[in-house]
């Protein structure tokens, strides 16, 4: 099994590098958690958009690279986050009221996810 293959179907399906190696418990714990956080970063009006350059109007360079890549992270969710995205149309980083953490449970969902496919790999090496 290619680690490319693994990559990629780890990150359109939460916890899918789990699922190609039939690691089952794996893949729903981290199916769970990713679509869990997903779903309550939606809940709180997270930000699903790139931040404009208007919500980035004051801040150091610093902080706006650090709210970019906030929005990056979001994107190793893979597929239930670009649903979300297309379906949500929140066009905007800054919606709702509670939007920091609605944000940060959709950061928290790519990283996890990301940290997902990263066990993967390294747990193929090792049964090498």
């Amino acid at each position: 099994m290619s680690a490319w293959r693994m990559v990629a179907f780890g990150w359109l399906v939460p916890g899918g590098a789990y699922l190609m190696m039939r690691r089952y418990l794996q893949f729903a714990v981290y199916a769970f958690l990713v679509t869990a956080a997903l779903a309550g970063g939606l809940a709180l009006h997270g930000g699903c958009g790139w931040p404009q350059a208007g919500e980035l109007a004051g801040l150091d360079t610093f902080t706006g690279w650090v709210f970019q890549a906030g929005a990056l992270a979001k994107l190793f969710a893979g597929v239930p986050y670009l649903a979300a995205w297309a379906l949500h149309g929140s066009g905007s980083l800054l919606d709702g009221r509670v939007h920091e953490y609605g944000t940060t449970l959709l950061m928290m969902a790519g990283l996890i996810n990301a940290l997902a496919v990263a066990g993967a790999l390294d747990l193929r090496k090792e049964t090498r």
